[in-house]
């Protein structure tokens, strides 16, 4: 019995040892660019967080007209059924325009100064259909086989733990549910963000596609930025 014991216990420790090198292997690391945090992973340097000061340019005056939020959201072809996550949430700028259109927001952020700002924002605009979930840099923190979208907006190329979260937004999904992904485009110079701030389809597609996601389509239509809704493969 005992010897059953210590040989479960060993076979625990083995596969949680062998689940922690595979998540490892992911990455590698150098000395950090300007805006980069050092962390490499499938050929691109993670950048910088902005934090939660950064908050006033989420809500400036300009991004209407530079973005087309209106746009982006309209794309997503929401309905009353849904329940959706802003991942990466921020200020609520996002978390309002869905909320109006769908029937329940998971707001996530990993910064609770910034969940403070998002509900003092819902609360200001009358909406009561959003809950707020404070994730961590490699867990969302959110119940399995429960949403039909993601939506991070300039969000992805921030990441820490990339793999990870994208690993576990992908077992919270429902079976048809999707990720769709906000990115300023890489390929294009005018655009004035800074470079790790930026990412091509390209790039974007072969990440997602390491985590088991396929592209379903590339969206066109922003002033900057990529729109890139991906399924389970």
């Amino acid at each position: 019995m005992i010897r059953l014991i210590c040989t479960k216990s060993f076979i625990s420790i083995f596969i949680a040892f062998s689940l922690q090198s595979t998540a490892g292997q992911n990455y590698t690391y150098k000395k950090a660019t300007a805006d980069g945090i050092g962390k490499i992973y499938q050929g691109r340097e993670i950048s910088k967080v902005m934090g939660h000061f950064g908050a006033p340019w989420l809500e400036r005056s300009s991004r209407e007209s530079e973005e087309n939020p209106t746009l982006a959201v309209d794309l997503l072809q929401l309905t009353k059924k849904m329940v959706v996550v802003d991942f990466g949430a921020g200020s609520g700028y996002f978390t309002s325009k869905l909320a109006r259109l769908c029937s329940v927001v998971y707001a996530v952020d990993v910064q609770k100064e910034m969940l403070d700002l998002n509900a003092s924002q819902m609360k200001k605009k009358g909406i009561g259909n959003v809950k707020y979930i404070l994730g961590d840099v490699s867990s969302t923190n959110l119940p399995k086989n429960t949403f039909d979208l993601f939506l991070l907006v300039d969000v992805y190329h921030e990441l820490e733990y990339p793999f990870e979260i994208m690993k576990d937004i992908k077992s919270t999904l429902k079976t048809n549910g999707k990720v769709v992904l906000l990115e300023y485009r890489k390929e294009d110079p005018s655009v004035p963000i800074k470079p790790l701030h930026k990412m091509s389809v390209k790039q974007v597609t072969k990440e997602m596609q390491h985590v088991g996601f396929v592209l379903i389509e590339n969206i066109q239509k922003l002033p900057r930025q990529h729109m890139l809704i991906f399924g389970k493969s």
